[in-house]
């Protein structure tokens, strides 16, 4: 029968259908025993509820009806009986050994689809379709519209009614199917007689691999020992019919002989040449199989399977249904992390090999009719392609050595406490507290939380900077089994109030003052007006999988993420940091910078919790303080930037009684490494440190040496107790040691993810093919001939600006939300100095919009790190010819054509003041003295907050002398709000005014 009288015989019936095709036909006729089941399993961790399943099937059934299906002669009908759903209960090992896996379909219901829900150690998802109405491609589009209605989200659909036949006649083929020149034995060994149950191998192998059919035909053609072998691949010709979505039978093979020595590189030209010419695919099932009754045609398959029982037309069938989004099969409570297919086979089917790409994954299956030795043929099979795909390199960096603890830090900080109560726990300028008191201290605010109900699952707001009462609190909130969320007090209150929304924080403990900073809706607690002591006892126990803290970082989405990091990761950092850098009771680690970050927590830490004293410096940092912290504050270690470090070798400080330096954030150089060990002394230590917010603090560390390093960069070292570190390539292949790939970093110390983001949490935290939990860093490294690993920098946009992670992404999300500002793109670019990068930000917008406001607007919500150093109005954005932003085409905004901003009437030039201040201008930044006029604006010519720092510094030295530091020091707000060469001028200037040692400049006057 034409197709065209097919279609004149279609039913009367409204709504969707779809004629039988000859494929079709061939598997509604097999036998029960013989049932040809496409299945694929979505392997996961968590739960579904069963009710919401049921329902969502019913909702993808009805945008895919070709999922209920009923047959009316040689028509497809709907039949709006949704596919059932089925629980099976009791899986405790593999998918593979559920017995449901073999049930036939139709059923009794007469339903040719139908999912399973199996729960249990290794929950999974399981969808079943008979071959008779669907392929696997057809499937996944039914499958992702149930995820999609789990989700809640629109779905798709796919009810194109076009059929395999109609593709053949489009294509002009007419030849039909005739007997193979040649019938191969199967070389996983025949099948026992009578058997006709399906055993599966499977293999998951790292990364994504180009050519993935050709190298797997390769493979096998060499793991059966075959001069040559025979493939049946399958193609889609859904590529001859691109505006058509259905899910019915529209793969095809093609045969194709593999001969002895033949490279995978020439297999799969072949294979790509016969798709551009249009003839993958040369025959078709002979369309008179429409015109055999079932009942004949289902002898007559059971005559084949009888007299060639072992006889087929190829080695093996291969079947490659490309690659899937992990995110697509996830749910609120349902995370997947693998999908596979495990068929059961057609009549006469030669082995089946099926490959689905998935998670950085490869998923390999072997299918194949039970038999002696078949299994371990099967097997032994999968580990040679497997080995031919990805051998194993050598472990170069693996776990450090190490027992994950067992204790939380409230516990071992509660044996502290009972161990030294009279010992200093804190110091700083004009005033200490002990453990005895910082215990009970912290109970009180344990004690007020749990008044206030938080506890475990709960985040609170901590803003009270570097004072005792931050630590106090701090070990409050982990004491009443909450998560702390550290607030910078620097930021704009606009910022404190979103990280607290977004964090979901309902309670912020603040110093006296602070109260109006924080949102309306959030319950505030004063910490300097609670009593010294709890009225009772505090008696919250966290456990390892509690949350400790909550740090928000910058986010490429045009949002900060929160890193949640529990209390196991923390402990296992505690433990081995402390163990590393041999931390003890005398060991005083000085708390110096931002507590918003997780930079600082090595020194609260490890401090503590070894019964050492930790040293508070609350002042901002400058070089004030950073003297008085070097020569005088009693402090013998640091946990500093490579940034801090280069500053410090740049002042005029002599180090004191420094044991330990550790060093983390940004590429440390080993130059900068050098010159401190020498200014701080042989006797002192220094550990280069590595490791995201989101693998808790720090994870791969290096002991710097004395000699000559020939790296760009110092080392990172080598992974932490518990920790891995894997080097993979774009495809998530594991390379070989001395070649870059990525970072990624697994073991004990991983984030549970970022806060109420699933979907960044599934981007970042992949999991490799043995299963474990890897974080995607974003750096690139490579393993040394030593060992230890080197990190080279970035593989994406992110940047580190003084020690900071920064998404451009978020500082343009920023700007676009000024109302004059049509659209943003910030980039960052090589700082005038060549010292590190700098935020550049440009803007489309008016001529009149004026850019000083914008900048006003910016710092209004966004911490000073991630404002531009520069920004530039353009008219309209340059792009490429396929419509993307063309960054090279950019202006350079420090090329002097940045319009600067409308200042005062500058002073005259023979001011010597400022004349002065730009000498140090000059040297410090290392740029032109033409360009510094009186509107130069310090960052706009490539100054971060640590050569803000050394400017600082440099006036002080030879501008206002020692006399005058501390007045001109005490207007540092000033100075940042403004940091100008006029601005910086008139300080100095005032500062000279009022002190009784005015210098040479104003005995000048």
């Amino acid at each position: 029968m034409t197709a065209q009288a097919q279609r004149a015989a279609a039913p009367a019936t409204a709504g969707y259908q779809r004629a039988v095709s000859a494929t079709d036909w061939w598997f509604v006729a097999h036998p029960r025993r013989i049932p040809p089941v496409i299945q694929t399993v979505v392997e996961g961790a968590g739960t579904v509820d069963v009710a919401a399943l049921t329902a969502a099937v019913a909702a993808a059934g009805a945008a895919n009806p070709g999922t209920r299906l009923h047959r009316q002669g040689q028509w497809w009908v709907d039949s709006g009986r949704p596919p059932r759903v089925r629980v099976i209960e009791g899986g405790t090992g593999p998918v593979t050994a559920l017995a449901a896996l073999h049930d036939p379909l139709p059923g009794a219901d007469g339903a040719w689809c139908e999912v399973l829900w199996c729960p249990g150690d290794r929950p999974a998802l399981v969808f079943r379709a008979s071959h008779a109405v669907m392929d696997g491609r057809g499937k996944s589009m039914w499958i992702a519209d149930v995820f999609r209605a789990l989700r809640g989200e629109p779905l798709t659909g796919a009810t194109g009614t076009i059929t395999d036949g109609d593709v053949f006649d489009r294509l002009g083929i007419t030849n039909a199917e005739s007997k193979p020149d040649v019938w191969f034995p199967s070389p996983l060994g025949r099948p026992g007689r009578g058997r006709h149950r399906t055993v599966w191998a499977r293999r998951t192998v790292e990364g994504h691999h180009p050519a993935l059919t050709a190298k797997v035909a390769t493979a096998l053609r060499d793991a059966y020992g075959l001069d040559t072998a025979r493939f049946a691949i399958a193609f889609d010709l859904r590529r001859h019919a691109p505006q058509t979505r259905t899910t019915g039978n529209l793969l095809q093979t093609e045969l194709f002989d593999v001969a002895a020595g033949e490279p995978w590189q020439a297999l799969h030209e072949r294979l790509l040449t016969a798709m551009a010419q249009g003839r993958e695919v040369t025959w078709r099932l002979d369309p008179n199989l429409l015109k055999m009754p079932v009942p004949a045609l289902r002898t007559l398959i059971r005559c084949m399977e009888a007299g060639r029982r072992d006889r087929h037309a190829s080695a093996s069938v291969l079947s490659h249904l490309g690659r899937a989004d992990l995110a697509e099969h996830s749910t609120a409570t349902f995370e997947a992390r693998t999908t596979y297919l495990l068929p059961l086979l057609a009549a006469v089917s030669a082995p089946e090999v099926n490959t689905v790409e998935c998670g950085g994954r490869t998923e390999l299956t072997l299918t194949w009719r039970d038999g002696p030795g078949v299994t371990a043929r099967m097997e032994a099979a999968l580990d040679a392609v497997a080995e031919a795909l990805a051998p194993p390199p050598p472990v170069a960096v693996p776990a450090g050595p190490g027992p994950a603890p067992q204790w939380t830090v409230v516990h071992r900080f509660r044996e502290v406490a009972a161990a030294r109560p009279d010992a200093v726990a804190l110091r700083w300028p004009g005033g200490s507290m002990t453990f005895a008191e910082l215990d009970a201290r912290s109970d009180a605010v344990a004690a007020r939380l749990a008044a206030l109900g938080a506890g475990r699952g709960s985040v609170v707001g901590l803003l009270a900077d570097r004072s005792s009462w931050m630590i106090a609190g701090l070990w409050g909130v982990l004491k009443a089994g909450a998560a702390y969320l550290p607030l910078d007090a620097g930021h704009p209150d606009a910022r404190i109030g979103a990280l607290l929304g977004a964090a979901g924080a309902d309670v912020c403990l603040v110093r006296a003052g602070q109260q109006a900073r924080t949102p309306a809706r959030c319950t505030t607690v004063v910490l300097d007006e609670l009593p010294a002591e709890a009225a009772g006892p505090v008696t919250a126990q966290p456990s390892g999988g509690d949350l400790a803290y909550v740090i928000y970082t910058s986010g490429s989405t045009g949002a900060p993420k929160g890193v949640e990091i529990e209390h196991r990761a923390l402990a296992n950092y505690a433990d081995w940091a402390g163990r590393a850098f041999a931390v003890d009771e005398d060991t005083r680690f000085a708390l110096f910078t931002s507590p918003a970050f997780d930079l600082p927590n090595t020194a609260l830490f490890l401090s503590t919790l070894a019964g050492a004293t930790l040293v508070l410096v609350p002042d901002e940092p400058s070089h004030v303080t950073l003297r008085h912290l070097l020569e005088g504050s009693g402090a013998n270690a640091l946990k500093l930037t490579p940034s801090h470090l280069d500053l410090i070798g740049r002042l005029d400080v002599a180090p004191a009684g420094f044991r330990l330096l550790v060093v983390g954030g940004e590429p440390l150089r080993p130059a900068v490494a050098a010159r401190a060990r020498a200014q701080f002394g042989p006797g002192t230590r220094l550990f280069n440190h590595y490791g995201p917010t989101e693998a808790t603090i720090g994870c791969v560390v290096h002991a710097h040496r004395a000699g000559r390093y020939d790296t760009a960069t110092v080392p990172i070292g080598r992974p932490a107790a518990n920790c891995t570190v894997h080097v993979l390539d774009a495809d998530r292949r594991r390379v070989a040691d001395g070649e870059v790939g990525e970072l990624h970093i697994g073991g004990a110390q991983l984030a549970r993810g970022y806060r109420g983001r699933p979907d960044l949490t599934g981007e970042r935290f992949v999991r490799l093919a043995d299963g474990s939990r890897v974080y995607r860093t974003g750096d690139l490294g490579r393993v040394l001939p030593s060992g230890e690993i080197e990190c080279l920098g970035r593989a994406d946009d992110q940047v580190k600006i003084a020690g900071y992670r920064v998404e451009p992404a978020e500082v343009a999300a920023a700007l676009e939300a000024h109302p004059e500002v049509r659209r943003a793109v910030v980039v960052a670019r090589p700082a005038p100095t060549g010292r590190g990068k700098v935020l550049c930000g440009y803007v489309a917008a008016d001529p009149g919009t004026d850019l000083e406001r914008v900048r006003a607007f910016l710092a209004g919500s966004l911490p000073r790190y991630l404002l531009p150093a520069a920004l530039h109005r353009v008219d309209a954005f340059p792009q490429t010819p396929n419509g993307k932003i063309d960054l090279t085409a950019l202006p350079d905004p420090f090329d002097g054509t940045v319009p600067a901003p409308e200042q005062a009437p500058e002073p005259e030039r023979t001011d010597e003041i400022r004349d002065a201040v730009a000498k140090v201008w000059t040297r410090v930044l290392d740029t032109d003295p033409g360009r510094l006029d009186g509107g130069a604006d310090f960052h706009q010519l490539g100054g971060d907050s640590v050569l803000l720092l050394a400017m600082l510094a440099g006036v002080c030295d030879e501008v206002v002398g020692p006399g005058g530091e501390a007045v001109f020091m005490a207007q540092l707000g000033r100075i940042i709000r403004r940091p100008t060469l006029d601005g910086v001028s008139a300080v100095a200037r005032e500062t000279l005014r009022t002190t009784t040692d005015g210098g040479r400049h104003e005995a000048a006057r």
